[in-house]
């Protein structure tokens, strides 16, 4: 029987790159909930985990254009350091927020510094990568009103 929507789901999981580079992971830490039908996890795993039973696990294995989409070139581009605060001293690996015409935060990275000119790419960190992810399924749970009004779990003394 499958999970369904507005349900809290709480999982292990380990997440490598196809090459089997440990990506993230939350062994040996709390593990990770989300609320089921708010898009808070990649569709595709979801829809995986859909089919688990608690206490299962399952190795699920997520090509890039079902993930974060491909790299896309067309999302990096040149800036002058002088859009940047000047109390910023300019590292590459930094990341910084914008905001779109409309409003939509867009996260970047500096890719890299020549001089005045600063490379910055729009891409998703894991844009172009496929991903390996092992899943435990720890706890399904209804999700309370208060989580389904504010689109997002609670910890057990409020706010998650």
């Amino acid at each position: 029987m499958p999970i369904g929507l507005n349900k809290v789901v709480t999982i292990h999981y380990t997440l490598k790159d196809e090459s089997g580079n440990l990506l993230d992971s939350t062994l040996g830490s709390q593990p990770f909930s989300y609320l089921t039908g708010h898009d808070q996890i990649i569709p595709k795993l979801e829809e995986e985990i859909d089919t688990m039973l608690i206490g299962g696990k399952k190795n699920i294995l997520i090509s890039a254009d079902e993930a974060y989409g491909e790299y896309r070139d067309d999302l990096v581009h040149s800036v002058k350091k002088s859009n940047f605060p000047d109390d910023v001293d300019l590292e590459i690996g930094m990341q910084f927020v914008t905001n779109a015409p409309d409003g939509t935060q867009m996260p970047f990275v500096i890719k890299s510094i020549d001089g005045d000119d600063v490379t910055i790419d729009f891409n998703h960190p894991l844009a172009g990568k496929n991903l390996d992810f092992e899943i435990e399924l720890i706890d399904v749970r209804d999700a309370t009103d208060e989580e389904l009004a504010h689109g997002h779990i609670h910890g057990p003394n409020s706010h998650h």
